[in-house]
């Protein structure tokens, strides 16, 4: 059992760690949650059978969870890290850690040089595809691989998902980026379905990185991964073989090539009765992904940020880091300076940072 205490209110994300632990409940268990709001508090308490506190002290007082999670607005996330840090209280920290490169050396200098036992819930590489993905990439079946394209979310979780498939660490980067508008009939967002026709203006980032021998192509329209006409790619490519998409060509040996494709295997349907879940992913006769959650009701999202949670109190068990406050800082660091290179429209270079150390 993995005992967790939510700092985060009623906001949207914060929502989706009470989900989680309903739907697996002899894994996890909510240990009361921040929540300033009295009234809000109170709805959470009655739709979520949990405690809630009006302040961080109050809930420590009440509550000895195994660590908290920081699910609270960009801004407030600093603050609350370093209050946990002092008090010795590990942290899974939403996204990003910070919004400035200020910032992130002000809670490396403070925390990671501490020791703080703190990890950021990036959950983009724990979706069932993406790890069916790094797990054929990790095998060599690729060969030497030194590009990669994503087009999936936005900024720091795309840059994440680059620096996972192309295997780039701290490495230094040279950026080119443009922006373009569109007009697009706008769909669905946080709220929900659309309740009118509406054009917006749809705008569509493209960024280059060249890291030592490797590229990342990074193309992302806002709100793209909500869209009902917009679709989400990826590809990598190896020496060997590539991915794209749910394709998968490798070379059996240099005259050969290897047709696959990922195949999601789920419970539930036509016939089978087994209850409604995913299963796996197979990459012809080979699981590349097994659903460490069954047989509980989650969609890849949630699966994602259960694998997070997992991993949580994995690490502090002893196990190891899976996403650190530094892997984090250097994906937002290279989201700020995409974010340069696309309005300057200048080629930009990174250097190394403290916390690479």
């Amino acid at each position: 059992m993995i005992t967790f205490s939510i700092i985060g209110g009623a906001s949207f994300r914060a929502q989706y760690y009470l989900r989680i632990a309903q739907a697996l409940p002899d894994l996890f268990r909510v240990s009361g949650m921040v929540v300033r709001d009295g009234a809000k508090g109170k709805w959470l308490e009655q739709k979520w059978n949990v405690s809630t506190y009006r302040t961080l002290t109050h809930l420590l007082e009440n509550e000895n969870p195994d660590f908290v999670v920081v699910s609270v607005s960009g801004s407030a996330i600093p603050e609350y890290l370093l209050q946990l840090g002092e008090m010795g209280i590990p942290a899974l920290a939403e996204t990003p850690p910070a919004s400035s490169i200020e910032g992130l050396l002000s809670l490396h200098e403070k925390l990671t040089y501490k020791g703080a036992k703190i990890q950021v819930a990036e959950q983009y590489h724990l979706h069932p595809i993406q790890a069916a993905r790094l797990s054929m990439i990790q095998s060599g079946r690729l060969g030497n691989v030194t590009q990669a394209t994503v087009s999936i979310s936005h900024f720091y979780h795309g840059i994440s998902l680059l620096r996972k498939m192309l295997g780039v660490g701290f490495e230094a980067a040279t950026i080119r980026g443009m922006r373009f508008e569109a007009p697009i009939i706008a769909g669905p967002d946080r709220g929900g379905a659309p309740k009118e026709e509406k054009v917006i203006t749809a705008e569509r980032d493209l960024v280059w990185l060249e890291f030592d021998r490797k590229l990342g192509i990074y193309d992302f329209t806002k709100d793209q991964h909500r869209s009902w006409i917009r679709s989400n790619h990826l590809s990598v490519r190896g020496d060997r073989g590539e991915i794209f998409d749910n394709r998968l060509t490798v070379l059996a040996d240099y005259s050969t090539p290897v047709h696959l494709e990922f195949k999601r295997i789920n419970k539930g349907e036509e016939e089978n009765q087994e209850g409604y879940y995913l299963d796996g992913i197979l990459a012809g006769e080979q699981w590349v992904y097994r659903n460490p959650f069954l047989p509980a009701r989650l969609y890849d999202d949630e699966i994602a940020i259960a694998s997070c949670l997992k991993k949580m109190g994995e690490y502090l068990a002893g196990g190891p880091s899976f996403y650190s406050l530094t892997e984090a800082s250097q994906d937002q660091y290279l989201s700020i300076m995409m974010e340069k290179a696309i309005r300057s429209s200048e080629i930009v270079r990174t250097v190394r940072q403290p916390w690479a150390e």
